[in-house]
């Protein structure tokens, strides 16, 4: 898939936003945990990745009530639903100058279109060296679900079955979706926000 960035200008994807908090002490401070000068940008990018897929819980995956968003929240609390992860890992990134996006995907919430669907949120990282951007879903893998850092060929967390009327947005934000974030404002109970309240489109 072609994808289409929202701006042309790698700035705006380094920006710190309200979500994407690197600034935050705690976010500084993982940053110094994980990365080293010595380090390629690649081995960077999938440091981050493997960090925020395997050591930040899915809320749903653990049936935590707990919501995250802010991405100094989300790595406190070591949890949160796809949107908050998503903010953590372009944290991680955009604090080291590496511009990180925002992508979506609309999936059967469950198991079939009659459970409803929902808006899932992965990001995309632009590898200088490379000159391109990648995709990376950060999500947490678990049976069935087996994303992992690919430079060549996309190993995200869901394929598209658009004979179920899901749908691969092709374009990179610069910003978390307002609707990803309105949700996580508002609501207390992530299984609950989970199972009935997530955006179905955008």
């Amino acid at each position: 898939m072609q994808l289409v960035c929202e701006s042309t200008r790698f700035n705006d994807y380094l920006l710190e936003l309200k979500e994407v908090d690197f600034k935050n002490p705690i976010i500084q401070q993982k940053t110094n945990d994980l990365f080293t000068p010595s380090q390629t940008e690649i081995e960077k990018v999938k440091i981050a990745f493997e960090f925020v897929r395997d050591e930040i819980a899915h809320s749903w995956d653990i049936q935590s009530k707990r919501v995250t968003c802010k991405a100094s929240d989300v790595l406190t609390y070591k949890e949160g639903i796809c949107y908050a992860k998503s903010n953590l890992l372009a944290a991680l990134l955009r604090s080291l100058g590496i511009p990180t996006g925002f992508c979506y995907q609309r999936l059967m919430l469950f198991d079939t279109p009659e459970k409803g669907y929902s808006i899932h949120a992965l990001n995309a990282v632009y590898l200088k060296t490379l000159h391109k951007w990648i995709r990376l879903d950060a999500r947490g893998n678990k049976k069935g679900v087996d994303a992992q850092f690919s430079i060549d060929e996309e190993r995200l967390a869901f394929s598209i079955q658009e004979e179920f009327d899901e749908k691969d947005y092709p374009f990179i934000y610069m910003k978390p979706h307002p609707e990803t974030i309105k949700i996580l404002e508002k609501h207390r109970d992530a299984l609950k926000m989970y199972k009935y309240h997530l955006p179905q489109s955008i």
